[in-house]
């Protein structure tokens, strides 16, 4: 995309040089006269570069240049003027300006500081991109869900997220310990620093204090040359110990050192190495019990748990499970959000199955059916054991029209009205999961509450 510079001069020989200039390099050009009419074309049109001079009549450059970092911080500047001062260079670097360039100037010159101020101004972009990507994975949204477990979790993130306090992440297997250890980081102030994570269960006892703390050259057979650990290549940022209960009490009094002393050394050296670290763990055993039967240092233990977050299994938050469904539709399979996913039956059993891999094991299902080339996901689609969740219907009572005749509206009123009330005493109470086991939507479900005058109850 060709980008577009806007030239503000007074002087119109300089204007419309500077556009057939910029013009001949393949840039769009727009004019203006004047610092009001520069405003007021920002004001309407988006340009990635301003070339302006400083001293104008009316509003000055440098006053423009204030402006435009106010109303329109992205985009970049480069002042021109005849009278260059080395006050009024600081002065627009100072209020945000890329460069500054004395007349007379060259050619080459002008062509050489626009191509690098857009190509900075392009990084920069590129840079918020990327960082908006990231928070979009690891922020909030990156853990799926709304109900009151979730949301908990949520507030909760947000409380610690600020400060230095050691985190420990509780839960079982499989319900995101690691979407919230990153979700603590990319919400805090560390979040252009790294986040290193390790899986402490699935690295052998004789090599976890080398990952961690690197070593020397010669300090072990096989040691080669010197190599930083986690704790170095996390420096001013998050390292996520996962599954932590796993790391060997030798290693424990280590690990306790540097929570309390801020340092560490590598394996084999003598020097003590500074740690500005945040130490987020996880695990899915009790620590406490671990503690009891002396397998974990329990003054360790109260070091990491400074603040608990716990993670609900899925069974707790049943009612995200359309929720998450959606989501991982969407990341295996080309959905346009609309129409329906799950099948009425499939739903019921997926609402009645206890899911003991909780989300992990709820995305591996969405997967199997998406590779199955299911658009829906259907009862047949589930493996085995989710299938055997299924509750059946029962089977519909027989009716016989009384000799005297019936009200036939008023009876139906009457059955839908009873599995009205069924859905909600299953659903225990939440209406979007109701809806999903009578396979309507949420406002076809609303719209029968309220014709039972049920909207409240």
């Amino acid at each position: 995309m060709r980008a577009r510079i806007l030239v503000v001069d007074d002087e119109l020989s300089m204007r419309e040089f500077l556009a057939i200039l910029l013009d001949g390099e393949g840039y769009l050009v727009d004019q203006a006269d004047s610092a009001e009419d520069a405003l007021a074309r920002l004001a309407c049109e988006h340009y990635d570069l301003v070339l302006s001079d400083v001293s104008m009549p009316g509003l000055g450059g440098l006053e423009l240049l204030s402006r435009i970092k106010t109303d329109a911080p992205d985009t970049a500047v480069l002042m021109i003027t005849a009278f260059t001062t080395a006050e009024q260079a600081v002065e627009a670097m100072k209020l945000g300006a890329y460069d500054y360039i004395g007349k007379p100037f060259k050619v080459e010159e002008v062509k050489v500081l626009v191509r690098k101020a857009l190509e900075k101004r392009s990084l920069v972009q590129e840079n918020k991109r990327l960082q908006a990507e990231v928070q979009e994975r690891f922020g909030f949204s990156g853990l799926i869900g709304k109900s009151k477990q979730m949301r908990e979790v949520y507030d909760l993130i947000a409380k610690v997220a600020d400060s230095m306090a050691n985190v420990l992440i509780t839960g079982e297997s499989g319900t995101g310990k690691e979407l919230a250890a990153r979700a603590i980081h990319y919400n805090s102030p560390r979040k252009s620093a790294p986040f290193e994570a390790v899986n402490c269960g699935a690295i052998p006892d004789t090599l976890i204090e080398s990952e961690l703390f690197g070593h020397i050259k010669g300090a072990f057979t096989g040691a080669t040359m010197d190599r930083p650990g986690l704790f170095e290549q996390a420096e001013g940022g998050t390292l996520f110990l996962d599954e932590i209960g796993e790391v060997p009490l030798q290693l424990q009094a280590k690990l306790l050192r540097v929570l309390q002393e801020r340092e560490f050394r590598r394996v084999g050296g003598g020097g003590a190495l500074r740690a500005d670290v945040r130490i987020v763990a996880a695990s899915n055993r009790n620590l406490e019990e671990q503690v009891r039967e002396g397998t974990f240092r329990e003054d360790l233990f109260y070091r990491l748990n400074v603040v608990e977050v716990r993670m609900p299994s899925l069974r707790e938050r049943s009612e995200d499970i359309p929720l998450l469904i959606e989501h991982f539709y969407k990341k295996y399979a080309i959905w346009s959000g609309t129409g329906e996913i799950v099948a009425p039956d499939a739903m019921l059993a997926l609402f009645n199955y206890p899911f003991p891999g909780n989300v992990r094991e709820l995305e591996n299902l969405v997967e199997r059916c998406v590779v199955l080339g299911s658009r829906v996901i259907g009862f047949e689609c589930l493996p085995p054991s989710v299938r055997n969740y299924h509750i059946p219907s029962a089977a519909p009572e027989e009716v016989s029209i009384p000799p005297e005749g019936m009200d036939l509206q008023g009876y139906l009123d009457g059955l839908e009205r009873r599995i009205l009330v069924q859905a909600l005493e299953r659903s225990g109470g939440v209406k979007k999961r109701a809806a999903a086991l009578l396979g309507m939507t949420f406002r076809s479900f609303r719209y029968r509450l309220a014709k039972f005058g049920m909207e409240d109850d």
